[in-house]
């Protein structure tokens, strides 16, 4: 299943309280259930200004119509072409 990386533009996003989170986590969850099982959320990096999300899904499209319901910006859509880390230099 390819996997795609989402920067959502939020500003202000790391401000946000531990049940701002949970309830942004579950809207999102909540229409995962709903799209079906051909897309996951993996896990979202939160930094100041912006979520970065891994998702895996058979399209953009997928994960665009999931943003568009949830009510999340998905300013840019990248499709993962590799996974590197420090095991990969041996």
């Amino acid at each position: 299943m390819p996997e795609f990386v989402i920067e959502r533009e939020m500003p202000g996003v790391g401000d946000l309280s531990g049940a701002d989170l949970k309830a942004a986590s579950q809207t999102s969850c909540s229409v995962l259930r709903d799209l079906g099982p051909e897309i996951q959320w993996v896990h979202s990096y939160v930094t100041d200004n912006k979520i970065y999300c891994i998702y895996r899904a058979p399209s953009e499209d997928l994960i665009r119509r999931h943003a568009d319901t949830a009510g999340f910006p998905a300013n840019s859509i990248s499709q993962v072409r590799a996974t590197i880390d420090p095991t990969t230099a041996e």
